[in-house]
C-alpha cells in the first residue's frame, strides 16, 4: 500500500510538472528560484552571487568576458587602450539605450565609476574598486579611468563588477528609490521588484544589436527567493519552478529519475571556506588567536571526505586560499595539513587546551555540511555551537567582526585572478579575520606589479604566510548542481554565472 501511494504521489507530481512546464513554455516565462535573497539588487551594494547573476541580466559593462574562452570583448565600450601605467581610455558605443529610453553617454559612465570608487558610497566589496582613482569625461563618447596604482587585472573587474547606471535617473530618484525601481542597459529590463521576495524581467526590445550577449531568446524571467533548499525542491517537483541550483547533492539522482526534469553538475570557481578569528575580532585572547589552535583545526577536518562524499560531483580540496586556475594561485608553496585528529588533540594540549574549548560556528552553507565540520571539531574537543543563518545575516555578522568560526563561500565575482579573493579575505577589510600587516603588504605588491613574475612571487609569499599561520581553511571547491525542466536548453559555465539571456526553450 505504501509503495502504491508513493507511486501515485510521484505520478501526480510528474503530471503537475509536465503540464506546468508546457504552460510556462507557451507563456515564454522562465521561473527561477534562489535561496539567498538579495536585499539590494544594485550590484555595488550586495556581495552575493545571486546579485551578480541578476546584475548581468539587467545591466551591461564596458567590457564583456566571453563565458567559454574568457577572452575580453567589446561591450558598452567598442575599444580601450592603456595609457602609461595609470590610465585606461575607453571609447563608448553610441546609440545604447537605458531601459527608461535615455541614451548612454560618457556622463553615465563617469558617474557610475566615480560612485563605485568613492569610499563614502560604502560599496559592499571595496576591494573590487579600490584600484580606481577617478573617471574623467574626454567627450560624449570617450572616458579615461585613472588608476591609483598599476592594476593588471583591471579589465577583468571592469567586465564583471562595473555595471553602468543612468546618471540622470539615479540622481533624480535617489539611491534608495533606484534600488526599488532600477534601470540598466542590459538584455532584460526589470518590470517589477519586491526586495528580497521576487523580481520580474522582460526582454528589452531596444537592446543594442551588436551586444556580445545577444538578444534574449526567452521573453520573461520570474525570479523568486525562497528560504531553504527543501522549499526549492518542493517547488520544482510541484511544477511551480523551472530552474533551481545548488540543490542537495543527495537529490541529484532522484531529480534525474523524473521524466520532465533534469539535473546537471558543474564545478565552479567558488570555494567553500572556514574563516578563523586569528585577530581576536570576536573577543580578544580567545583560543583562536593561538597558532597551534588554528593548526589543530586544520588537522581536525577531513576535507577530502567532505569534498568527495558530501559535495561530490568532482569537488576538490584547494591547497591554497584561492581557486587553482586563478593567476597567482600557487598551490605548491602552500603549507599542507593532513587529516590527523591525534595531532590536532596534541596541538590543542600544547596550546593549553587539553580538554578543548567552547566556541561558535556561524554558517550559511548547507546545514549537513555545517554539521559535518562541527562533528570533526567535536571529535578533537572543540565544542562549536552552530548558528545557521541566511546568507545576508551571516555576512552582516562577519563584517561586524562577530564570527569566531565562520563557514562561507566565495566565488571571486568570477574574476580569474588571486586579487579577487585574497585581498578580500586578508586585505584589512570587513572579511579579514587575520589582520596581518605583512600579509596585506604582500597582497598589495601582487596586485600592483605589472611584471607577471613579480606578481607571482608576491602572491606565492602571501600564500605561504597565510597557510603557515593557518588563518583561513579552504575546504572544497563548489560543484553547482542544477535542477531544471527538460524543455529548457540550459548550459552551465565554469565561472558560476548562469546566463539566462543565452538559454532558450527546446
Amino acid at each position: 500500500m505504501r509503495r502504491m501511494l508513493r507511486g501515485l504521489a510521484i505520478a501526480a507530481a510528474v503530471g503537475l510538472t509536465a503540464g506546468s512546464a508546457a504552460a510556462q513554455k507557451s507563456a515564454d516565462t522562465l521561473r527561477i528560484l534562489f535561496r539567498d535573497a538579495v536585499p539590494n539588487i544594485e550590484l555595488y551594494f550586495n556581495a552575493q552571487r545571486t546579485g551578480l547573476i541578476l546584475s548581468h541580466l539587467a545591466w551591461d559593462t564596458l567590457v564583456h568576458r566571453d563565458p567559454v574562452s574568457f577572452d575580453l570583448k567589446p561591450g558598452l565600450a567598442t575599444d580601450w587602450k592603456l595609457i602609461e601605467d595609470n590610465s585606461i581610455e575607453f571609447t563608448l558605443r553610441q546609440g545604447v539605450k537605458f531601459h527608461d529610453g535615455s541614451t548612454m553617454t560618457a556622463d553615465d559612465v563617469v558617474y557610475t565609476i566615480n560612485l563605485a570608487a568613492d569610499p563614502n558610497s560604502k560599496v559592499a566589496t571595496p576591494s573590487n574598486y579600490s584600484w580606481i582613482d577617478k573617471a574623467e569625461k574626454i567627450d560624449d563618447y570617450k572616458v579615461r579611468v585613472r588608476l591609483k596604482k598599476p592594476t593588471p587585472a583591471a579589465l577583468e573587474y571592469v567586465a564583471l563588477v562595473l555595471p553602468i547606471n543612468p546618471k540622470a535617473y539615479r540622481e533624480k530618484v535617489g539611491a534608495e528609490a533606484f534600488s526599488r525601481a532600477p534601470v540598466g542597459t542590459g538584455p532584460y529590463k526589470i518590470v517589477k521588484l519586491e526586495q528580497a521576495k521576487e523580481v520580474h524581467f522582460e526582454r528589452f526590445a531596444d537592446y543594442y544589436k551588436d551586444s556580445p550577449k545577444g538578444m534574449p531568446k526567452i521573453g520573461k524571467l520570474f525570479v523568486r527567493f525562497v528560504p531553504d533548499a527543501a522549499t526549492e525542491m518542493t517547488e520544482l517537483l510541484a511544477g511551480r519552478a523551472d530552474w533551481i541550483w545548488n540543490l542537495n547533492p543527495d537529490q541529484f539522482d532522484s531529480v534525474n529519475k523524473m521524466p520532465t526534469l533534469q539535473a546537471l553538475r558543474s564545478e565552479s570557481m567558488r570555494i567553500g571556506y572556514m574563516s578563523i578569528d586569528a585577530a581576536g575580532r570576536s573577543g580578544a585572547d580567545n583560543p583562536l588567536t593561538k597558532l597551534k589552535v588554528r593548526q589543530a583545526i586544520w588537522h581536525a577536518i577531513d576535507r577530502e571526505t567532505i569534498a568527495k562524499r558530501l559535495v561530490t560531483g568532482g569537488s576538490r580540496v584547494p591547497p591554497a586560499p584561492c581557486y587553482p586556475t586563478q593567476f597567482g594561485c600557487d598551490g605548491d608553496i602552500a603549507v599542507k595539513y593532513d587529516y590527523d585528529p591525534a595531532k590536532a588533540k596534541a596541538l590543542l594540549a600544547e596550546a593549553g587546551y587539553p580538554n578543548g574549548f567552547d566556541t561558535e560556528l556561524v554558517s550559511y552553507i548547507l546545514p549537513q555540511w555545517t554539521a559535518s565540520v562541527q562533528s570533526y571539531l567535536q571529535a578533537v574537543g572543540i565544542r562549536a555551537k552552530v548558528s545557521q543563518l541566511q546568507v545576508a545575516a551571516a555576512i552582516q555578522r562577519a563584517w561586524r567582526g562577530e564570527n569566531p568560526l565562520y563557514l562561507g563561500s566565495w566565488g571571486s565575482y568570477s574574476v580569474n585572478d588571486v586579487s579577487a579573493i585574497m585581498p578580500n579575505m586578508f586585505g584589512g577589510g570587513n572579511d579579514d579575520y587575520a589582520r596581518d600587516p605583512k600579509l596585506q603588504k604582500l597582497l598589495e605588491e601582487g596586485g600592483t606589479a605589472n611584471d607577471p613574475a613579480k606578481r607571482k612571487a608576491a602572491y606565492s609569499a602571501a600564500i605561504k604566510l597565510a597557510t603557515e599561520q593557518a588563518y583561513w581553511v579552504p575546504l572544497h571547491t563548489y560543484v553547482s548542481t542544477f535542477g531544471f525542466v527538460k524543455t529548457l536548453d540550459f548550459k552551465p559555465f565554469a565561472d558560476e554565472l548562469p546566463r539566462f539571456y543565452l538559454y532558450s526553450w527546446k
